[in-house]
């Protein structure tokens, strides 16, 4: 193939590959991160097929960064395939002789694909007519097979695609929030809560209150399932002596209660930020689970992500079904229209989206199981070291959270000598509720640079293990340490 043979071919697969971008953000601007969008699928297909040990560099050493490369690169293999069919549309025309008919070739093409990916008509009409319309750019730089005009249409439909793309992800999310949870009024007995975690809070430069400002999310979905209350249901089956199913509308008749809960991610960094609380509403786990005859000793929870995770029957004892999330009803993301919190476990285990309960006879592997963690069972003792302040009277002011899960803290000891002498620290006074963290802070006197490390010790006494260990496979460990220099705060 001669040398301009091939630039004709990259230059058309250029505008193929604009025509694909395009689809892709028609359909965001339409639906936007629903699970109609046309890349869902397939976003979410890449964490599924990943390799165990490329999700766990991913969660280890790249963080949140992982999540979005793996968003990102789901989005490119769905603009190259729509791209295949963009460059088919268009194809299809020119061998009939049509080329005017190409945006429509296109458009159809494009929209047959994007149903299928998508399953929603909304969702495939824009996939289609932002595919249509770089085609039709294209065609106006002039007929394909001389060097300018082919040069001109790629030109063209690339700047076609970042219009589409501008216009259609900026207007969605400036005029379409990505959660649309409605607000309502906080009841009485949450606000009550909520005022007391903030008269309970530190007042520390840098360190969020008692009530998390941002609380982290992971999921194994890029893009989030949504279900709607009205179509959810809560299934209890398996070795059960009668298979019960709740519906929301059972859920919202029952007594609520409201409790604090704190959640810790096994997959996070040993002073990470993946450690966070809120006031949950929602009904017992056992009051639903009794009238279903529990006969296994082993649980799997499935989510409507497709996630599940299994541990003992006997976790959910003081196990709970969150509806509402700091006096609103639950966010999508973080499980709504229900999900379940297993006081004292790591995150992992606390399943979003929750649709089923599945009692067993024998053990089984989870999710995170299988890909070589083991998470299920209770948290490691943490005390992290999130603030380093200069007070105004010369002063260094540390502080952090501690979390012990259902064990409690007892206290915190800090050292700033690296670890030869230790001072106790102040502790916030204790929220209610059995699996909920403390603040700590410490003021010092310091002149030169310094290492501080911190440890906690548990509600039976127990003191945090030294020994640093990484999150991959059971957890992150260890004391937490940082260098000081006064001179730089």
């Amino acid at each position: 193939m001669t040398p301009a043979a091939w630039r004709r071919r990259l230059l058309a697969a250029a505008v193929a590959l604009a025509g694909g971008v395009a689809a892709v953000a028609g359909s965001y601007a339409v639906v936007g991160d629903a699970p109609a969008f046309v890349a869902a699928p397939i976003a979410n297909l890449t964490v599924t097929l990943a390799p165990g040990v490329l999700v766990t560099f991913a969660i280890t050493v790249l963080g949140d960064l992982g999540s979005k490369l793996a968003y990102a690169s789901g989005l490119a293999v769905t603009a190259a395939l729509l791209g295949v069919v963009v460059a088919a549309g268009r194809l299809a025309a020119a061998r009939i002789d049509r080329p005017l008919l190409a945006p429509a070739a296109v458009a159809l093409a494009v929209g047959a694909v994007a149903g299928v990916l998508a399953g929603a008509l909304d969702s495939a009409v824009g996939a289609a007519v932002g595919a249509a319309l770089v085609a039709t750019v294209a065609d106006l730089g002039g007929d394909a097979g001389t060097p300018t005009d082919d040069g001109r249409r790629a030109l063209l439909s690339g700047a076609a695609a970042l219009a589409v793309a501008a216009l259609g992800v900026g207007g969605r999310r400036a005029f379409a929030p990505s959660d649309p949870t409605p607000t309502t009024p906080v009841p009485d007995d949450v606000a009550a809560l909520l005022a007391e975690a903030e008269g309970k809070s530190l007042a520390v430069e840098g360190l969020e209150p008692l009530v998390s400002d941002h609380f982290y999310r992971v999921d194994i979905a890029n893009v989030d399932p949504d279900p709607a209350r009205e179509d959810w249901s809560l299934r209890i089956h398996g070795a059960v002596g009668e298979e019960t199913t709740y519906t929301f509308a059972d859920v919202e008749a029952m007594e609520h209660e409201h409790r604090f809960e704190t959640l810790r991610c096994v997959g996070e960094s040993l002073n990470g930020r993946k450690l966070d609380t809120a006031v949950w509403t929602g009904v017992p786990l056992m009051g639903l689970l009794e009238p279903a005859d529990l006969q296994g000793e082993y649980v799997m929870l499935r989510a409507a992500d497709g996630y599940y995770e299994e541990f003992p029957v006997a976790a959910l004892e003081t196990g709970f079904l969150a509806v509402g999330m700091n006096g609103q009803p639950l966010p999508r993301a973080h499980g709504a229209p229900a999900r379940a919190l297993i006081p004292g476990h790591w995150g992992e285990i606390n399943v979003k989206w929750l649709t089923e309960i599945e009692i067993l006879d024998e053990p089984a592997t989870g999710y995170w199981e299988e890909r070589g963690w083991h998470g299920t069972g209770p948290v490691n003792t943490v005390a992290k070291l999130w603030a380093t302040n200069r007070l105004d009277d010369g002063r260094i002011e540390v502080a952090g959270p501690a979390y012990a899960g259902t064990r409690g803290i007892e206290s915190v000891e800090v050292s700033t000598d690296g670890g030869d002498t230790w001072t106790e620290a102040d502790l916030s006074t204790p929220l209610p509720g059995e699996d909920v963290w403390r603040q700590w802070v410490y003021r010092y006197e310091a002149t030169g640079p310094h290492e501080v490390v911190v440890r906690a010790i548990d509600g039976t006494g127990t003191l945090q293990p030294e020994d640093e260990r990484r999150a991959f496979p059971s957890g992150p460990s260890g004391w937490v340490s940082r260098s000081v220099d006064p001179d730089a705060l």
